[in-house]
């Protein structure tokens, strides 16, 4: 089994920062892509930023500038730091990771999610 863990969300007034953390846990061979996806209340979950293997990293328009995603590969991590925080950015951060693992027709590829974890930014 493979399992994702975030920690880190909270309450930060505007401007403040936070910083989200998640790491991956199980039997796999390898962590191709992974990334963070929000949902905030009444919306599609949206893609934030996402960090490839090589380190090569995409963000979400509204979020350039302000956050940064990076990732540990030793130790199966991957980071967002949130800086400038606005209220729009209240939602549930969700880590998301593309995992590689061993089955019967050889190594398959498949996202696995997180639980989840509430970021609440007060005006």
């Amino acid at each position: 089994q493979v399992q994702l863990v975030e920690s880190g969300g909270g309450l930060v007034q505007a401007g403040g920062s936070l910083s989200l953390s998640c790491v991956v846990s199980g039997s796999f061979v390898s962590i191709n892509n992974m990334g963070w996806y929000r949902q905030g209340p009444g919306k599609q979950r949206e893609l934030v930023a996402q960090i490839t293997s090589g380190g090569s990293s995409n963000y979400e328009d509204s979020v350039k500038d302000r956050f940064t995603i990076s990732r540990d590969n030793a130790k199966n991590m991957v980071y967002l730091q949130m800086n400038s925080l606005k209220p729009e950015d209240t939602a549930v951060y969700y880590c998301n990771a593309d995992i590689v693992r061993v089955s019967w027709f050889g190594n398959q590829i498949r996202p696995y999610w997180g639980q989840g974890t509430q970021v609440t930014v007060s005006s």
